[in-house]
């Protein structure tokens, strides 16, 4: 029968090489001043529009990690909502939108107390019909069948115990002892050695029927925003972790049913945060790009009609818009008859904003190379 490090004597003091850490730690913080200088020079103005980009992201991702896939329309809707931009206006999904809104709180209010109230809240959100799938679950609150909590893998009656979570007997003084750990740690345990703590800790308890994964990547945001005091998040851990999401697995394996020496763990955390920083410069790309754009052609005089076209021209980066921006869909989209699409797409033509590739009905608008 396997231990588990939830069980061993020492738990939960965990352990780890600090020598083994002075390097991805060195370049973790490296990578971080870069980044958070670069986000000095786009100016305060994008916050909003780069944390919609970067929220968009965290969101699809942290569920993909759990096997759910989610509209990005609806996700893209649900972010410009929260947080106050022009939205597509579409029917509100309250999964969606209430999981938008427990990451908001994560980072936006890092500096609030963390409390079981305010866990079971996040929980309670990420479920809001008190079912997963067909099941039903315990929501707004701590897990409390006698059933053994375990994540396995495999065909029904061949399936593959990776890890057993602790009973739920013991969650309140599990929860208790992390609470206490959570308040304790802040500026003692160097910020991302703590991020990365929290997150394996958490996962360890699991102290919830559902969505353990998803809290623990909101706390493990709200551990790095407590760590450089930013409330908008410029990179997702998210997307990273779900891109090397069979190392995740494996390395968190590894970690749960080890000594607890969480050293490879750490290294591993760090490493990946290294990469998702890495990742977020396209998007600070794009992001930069769209805003030199608009300072070029800030003296044009246009409608919001345009500026909604070209928003999504831009939007859409390098790989274009999906079949080109035609006279039809630029009525459709904006609501305005064919004469008008065809009036204002020429005079975007004529203010060098679009080029115009083919002719007749085959004709094609794409952003234009000068900015």
């Amino acid at each position: 029968m396997d231990t588990y490090i939830w069980q061993l004597d020492n738990w939960p003091q965990l352990t780890w090489d600090t020598d083994r850490l002075l390097a991805p730690l060195g370049e973790c913080r490296l990578l971080q001043g870069k980044l958070l200088g670069r986000i000095g020079e786009l100016g305060m103005q994008l916050d909003a529009q780069a944390q919609a980009e970067i929220l968009v992201e965290e969101t699809i991702k942290t569920s993909a990690i759990e096997g759910e896939q989610l509209d990005v329309r609806s996700v893209r809707s649900s972010v410009a909502r929260r947080l106050g931009l022009p939205s597509a206006g579409l029917p509100v999904d309250r999964r969606i939108d209430d999981l938008v809104s427990v990451l908001l709180d994560a980072t936006q209010h890092f500096d609030r107390p963390l409390t079981q109230e305010r866990l079971w809240g996040w929980q309670a959100a990420l479920f809001p019909s008190g079912y997963s799938g067909m099941h039903k679950i315990k929501v707004g609150g701590w897990r409390d069948s006698d059933e053994p909590m375990r994540v396995v893998s495999g065909p029904i009656g061949r399936e593959k115990i990776h890890f057993e979570a602790p009973p739920a007997g013991r969650l309140d003084a599990e929860m208790g002892r992390f609470l206490s750990w959570w308040d304790d740690s802040l500026g003692k345990v160097e910020g991302l050695v703590r991020a990365a703590l929290v997150h394996v800790w958490f996962v360890t308890i699991h102290p919830f029927d559902d969505g353990n994964g998803r809290i623990a990547r909101a706390l493990t945001d709200m551990a790095l925003a407590q760590d450089d005091r930013q409330r908008v998040r410029y990179y997702s851990l998210s997307t990273q972790i779900m891109a090397e999401r069979e190392g995740y697995y494996e390395i968190l394996e590894k970690t749960q049913n080890g000594s607890g020496d969480v050293t490879d763990w750490l290294v591993w955390f760090l490493g990946c945060f290294a990469r998702a920083i890495g990742k977020s410069e396209d998007i600070m790309n794009g992001v930069f790009s769209k805003s030199e754009f608009w300072r070029h052609h800030a003296q044009d005089q246009l409608t919001e009609r345009q500026k909604k076209v070209i928003n999504r021209l831009l939007d859409a980066g390098a790989e274009g818009f999906e079949g080109g921006m035609t006279t039809q869909k630029y009525a459709s989209m904006t609501h305005c008859s064919r004469a008008t699409a065809f009036r204002e797409l020429d005079q975007l033509l004529e203010l060098g904003i679009v080029k115009r590739v083919g002719q007749g009905r085959a004709a094609r608008y794409e952003i234009g190379l000068k900015r």
